[in-house]
């Protein structure tokens, strides 16, 4: 460790700056061995007295410095390992600096480094203290002039944030290029790109008629997959000014793919760094769900530029004022530009299957965090993706007309300012008159919520109870839970599956009552009473996940099949059939651990073949509503997770749904084998047709392999050769390793093709998967240097395979500590990330639980090792 003990950042210890950067001129002398940049100032004290200038800095040196044109004094200064500090400044200067870079050496990927010979930069959160001395924190906004310079045969592009000022020629086969932002920003959105790229451009008109002009930048072999990526972008643009009246307010946007990146995006004012992954594709190269994924994150960051930008936040704990709404605005764009139900779903197991264990674990925290030790470790699920539901429960408490009144009001009361999540919800309130005092519990309080309802029929008076309560479990420095004010949405169908109006106690005789209603929850325990309700109805309860907590009612098989076929929610529909199959598949669990032999519940039977001869239905809710539940979802409702049982009763449902259904499967396959095009439903039909192939494969019948191996050598893009891969490569046979070895022999000089690959076997459920994903390692693709790379291989081991990971000899365990403690000193962000795989070691059985404990003290226990795996290690053992 640099620190045996780093200094924690608290929330209660924020004080406001007590210096103002007027405006920063930056000259960026480029070399990838050794840049030169210089730093200008124009700053202004904020308050009274002598305070000092404090400028962060790490890993930098100081080639000079001067104030108001002087060289200042020794004495006046102090150059601390992360901090410059200077003494007895006037009240208004310039202070200027001079520091060396080492791009090339730069193998954290955050400040200023090289990826693939061309310059790139990483600010956030604090990657801009490794470029130059300055006060690197999100609300100190300033105006930036940027100066690149460089060979101009090896850099022909010169880029910055904001519009284009100046570009010339110079000595020596070089050339120059000024960048001018006029809108304040923090240093976390600085950026600058350098390189030998070449763009796709096109153009677009605001809706106040400004023409901007688009560009996106990428190597020169990647040209031809960049239209997907401009055709989202446009979307993107005219999607956000039709629906929260924002516009785009610079004369130019670009992005810039670039193959070394720690994220998948960066929002920069006008200058977007990306991961490639999420720009470049073409059907050959990219599956239905990369494209997806493209025009999400494209949007994403997009969208950023008033959420985030334009308003951004005060400090890094307000992360989510900016990502969780970003993230909810994402969302609604891919709603309305697929299938809402679906893109719902799978909104919603990314919450599950990620966030739920995240706020069950060591590293619990809430949408607002109290504390960090790195802030690289809060851009959490909880910060993202359950802020984002958060967000969306505003939209569902003040609707979407008074959502969309209180999103104005906060961009016009805030424009230019640095503001809290505070400043949001008082927004949301001044413009729609409701008091969210109690809902602010959501922002400061870690933990999944629990509801348990109980529903209760009388006859004699036609009434419904539906009794509520509610509870939270502890986490770390949260040991006692208060209620929190939780939106149920929810109907009640009655025995022929229609939806009963739903007349509360109290409610007037005016309008006819709703057949849908939002209950307020706010109490530990509260009981709403229906009146009119003449037969015993069943609920539908959390349509549409309305609240992001974890709901129980005693539904019978019978009541969850009843709503799988009559719930009006699409959601819900699919909800009742997933808590179907988690009932069946923890029955067959305890079957295993009792040492009897699961059997195929006729239930479960019965309700696939329903779906699957539901031609009325989409394919895509086909498709969700046929795929079981993952190991990981099912891991936590297991009080000690079994990962071998859980493993074994999945992969047995799956081969006896195979075996049972095997004719319809393989009649809908057929039925969907030539399903092409670009939009929603295609994309559903080919998911649907992929999904039915991986039935057929699961019992490991010749004839269904030989049918996916056709399939793949037949497959016309990357989303049937993947299909027809996935079906193959639980099956170790000729099959599926000349599949394997075709692939990668003809994708081996494609990046982000060989990342399926090597993610594929890392997935695979078949016998020697770790002794595979150890030798990959040494493939020649392989490097510890690519975040892509390790999360293709061992983020998806570590994270994606539990039953191979958590095998019981701990082999994986050593295989992910040993790449941990290798990363750690490359690149910390990617480490950290890769060492979340070990925290929840306390939810195994007793030996695994010792090996991952031992895992985590050997991390703890190494000398020199980054803030940011100390802080998941330490925390995840305390």
């Amino acid at each position: 460790m640099k620190d045996a003990t780093p200094r924690a950042i608290r929330l209660e210890d924020y004080a406001p700056p007590q210096w103002r950067v007027d405006t920063v001129h930056l000259d960026f002398d480029l070399d990838p061995e050794r840049t030169r940049v210089r730093s200008r100032m124009e700053l202004t004290r904020l308050v009274d007295g002598s305070a000092p200038l404090v400028l962060n800095g790490q890993d930098l040196g100081l080639e000079g410095l001067q104030v108001d044109g002087r060289d200042w004094p020794e004495d006046r200064r102090s150059l601390e390992p992360e901090r410059l500090v200077l003494h007895d400044l006037p009240a208004t200067c310039v202070v200027e600096l001079e520091t060396v870079l080492e791009p090339r050496a730069n193998t954290a990927l955050e400040g200023l480094y090289v990826s693939g010979g061309n310059f790139c930069t990483q600010c956030e959160a604090e990657g801009f203290r490794r470029i130059t001395w300055f006060p690197d924190r999100p609300d100190v906004l300033t105006v930036y002039t940027v100066r690149l310079e460089a060979d101009r045969a090896t850099c022909p592009v010169l880029l910055s944030n904001g519009n284009p000022v100046e570009t010339g020629d110079l000595p020596g086969g070089r050339h120059y290029a000024v960048w001018h932002d006029p809108f304040p920003k923090p240093s976390y959105l600085f950026a600058l790109v350098a390189g030998d790229l070449v763009c796709q451009q096109d153009r677009f008109t605001t809706r106040s008629g400004r023409e901007v002009d688009l560009r996106i930048y990428v190597q020169r072999h990647n040209l031809d997959r960049c239209d997907h990526a401009m055709v989202s972008l446009k979307k993107a643009m005219r999607w956000d000014e039709e629906t929260f009246g924002r516009e785009y307010d610079l004369d130019i946007y670009m992005i810039v793919a670039v193959d070394d990146f720690n994220m998948g995006a960066m929002e920069n004012k006008g200058l977007n760094v990306f991961n490639s992954k999420y720009v470049l594709a073409r059907p050959e190269t990219a599956t239905d769900d990369d494209f997806v994924a493209i025009e999400g994150v494209i949007a994403h960051e997009y969208f950023h530029n008033w959420s985030g930008n334009r308003v951004t936040c005060r400090d890094w704990f307000q992360l989510s004022l900016k990502e969780g709404l970003t993230v909810f605005r994402d969302q609604e764009f891919t709603a309305d530009q697929s299938l809402r139900a679906v893109k719902r779903i799978h909104d919603v197991q990314h919450l599950r299957s990620l966030q739920f264990p995240e706020d069950a674990g060591p590293m619990a925290h809430p949408v607002r965090p109290r504390s960090y030790i790195e802030i690289n470790n809060f851009y959490t699920m909880t910060v993202y993706e359950k802020g984002a539901e958060v967000v969306r429960m505003i939209q569902t408490l003040v609707g979407r007309e008074g959502f969309r009144r209180g999103l104005d009001l906060y961009f016009q009361r805030h424009d230019g300012q640095a503001v809290t999540t505070e400043d949001f919800v008082r927004a949301m309130e001044d413009a729609t008159g409701r008091d969210l005092g109690p809902f602010r519990l959501w922002y400061e309080q870690a933990g999944t919520p629990r509801l348990e309802v109980d529903g209760h029929h009388d006859a004699a008076t036609a009434t419904y109870r539906l009794t509520v309560r509610q509870s939270c479990p502890p986490t770390p420095d949260q040991p006692e839970k208060r209620p929190m004010h939780i939106p149920l949405r929810m109907a009640l169908l009655d025995p022929s599956g229609r939806p009963l109006p739903l007349r509360l106690h109290g409610d007037g005789d005016g309008e006819a009552p709703p057949v849908e209603r939002v209950l307020d929850v706010t109490e530990a325990e509260q009981t709403f009473v229906f009146q009119g309700v003449e037969a015993p109805p069943v609920p539908s309860l959390l349509r549409g996940f309305s609240a992001p907590v974890k709901l129980q009612f005693p539904y019978t098989h019978e009541d969850l099949a009843f709503l799988m076929a009559h719930d009006g929610d699409d959601f819900n529909r699919w909800e009742a059939g997933q808590q179907l199959a988690v009932k069946v598949l923890l029955a067959q669990v305890r079957a295993l651990q009792a040492g009897e032999e699961p059997r195929l519940d006729p239930a479960l039977e019965a309700a696939f073949a329903r779906v699957l001869e539901d031609e009325a239905l989409d394919a895509a809710l086909v498709a969700e509503a046929l795929t079981l539940p993952g190991e990981g979802y099912l891991a936590e409702q297991m009080e000690v997770v079994d990962v071998d049982a859980i493993h074994r009763a999945r992969r047995f449902t799956r081969q006896a749904l195979g075996r049972a259904l095997a004719g319809r499967w393989r009649a809908r396959h057929d039925a969907l084998a030539d399903s092409r095009g670009g939009d929603a439903v295609a994309m559903g039909r080919r998911r649907l047709r992929d999904l039915c192939l991986a039935y057929l494969c699961a019992p490991g019948e010749k004839e269904a392999l030989a049918l996916a191996r056709s399939r793949y050598e037949q497959a016309q893009d990357m989303t049937g050769t993947m299909g027809a891969l996935r079906a193959l490569m639980d099956h170790p046979g000729p099959e599926r390793d000349e599949a394997l070895a075709d692939f990668e022999a003809r994708w081996r000089q494609d990046p982000l093709v060989l990342d399926k690959w090597f993610a594929l076997q890392a997935a695979s459920g078949a016998p020697g998967t770790r002794e595979r994903v150890e030798a990959l390692m040494a493939h020649p693709g392989f490097s510890l240097r690519n975040p892509n790379r390790v999360r293709a291989l061992l983020g998806t081991f570590a994270m994606g395979n539990p039953v191979h990971f958590h095998a019981a000899d701990g082999e994986g365990y050593r295989l992910v500590t040993e790449a941990i403690l290798e990363l750690d000193a490359l690149n910390p962000q990617v480490a950290a990330r890769l060492a979340t795989s070990l925290v929840r070691w306390r939810r195994f059985d007793a030996a695994r639980q010792e090996r991952m404990r031992a895992a985590l003290e050997r991390i703890v226990a190494r000398p020199g090792g980054s803030p940011d795996v100390y802080e998941v290690a330490s925390r995840a053992l305390a």
